[in-house]
């Protein structure tokens, strides 16, 4: 897979957004980290030292009324970006030819604005 974003440098764009969010009252998971080198089916790992080669970085934010967003950013400028606000709004988000760490910050702004109504924008101050 072509390394086309730099996941520590989008693990720092997370990371500098999460009080925002938790201002916001979101609550942050953390983040997950994949290794590209570990054998099949690849686990996942919250301690980003165990992870020699990452190809994916994935967050969960989760809101008031059991409202989630889900990301898993992938080193080739791609994510699966999936959210639930209610039962009647549902889904996935479009999220590809993403460029950099910080079109990637741009990109969740919208997302959690999208899905929480808002604190994507307040956060974004931190870039």
């Amino acid at each position: 897979m072509d390394r086309v974003v730099d996941l520590d440098e989008a693990a720092v764009v997370l990371a500098r957004r999460a009080p925002g969010w938790a201002s916001a009252g979101l609550v942050v998971a953390r983040a997950t980290w994949r290794d590209a080198e570990a054998p099949w089916p690849q686990p996942l790992s919250t301690d980003r030292d165990r992870v020699r080669d990452p190809d994916s970085l994935g967050l969960v934010l989760s809101g008031p009324a059991d409202a989630v967003l889900s990301v898993v950013l992938f080193r080739g400028g791609w994510a699966d970006v999936d959210f639930v606000v209610d039962l009647d709004d549902a889904g996935c988000l479009p999220a590809s030819g993403i460029t950099s760490a910080s079109d990637f910050g741009v990109r969740v702004d919208q997302w959690v604005a999208r899905v929480f109504g808002g604190p994507g924008p307040e956060a974004s101050s931190a870039s």
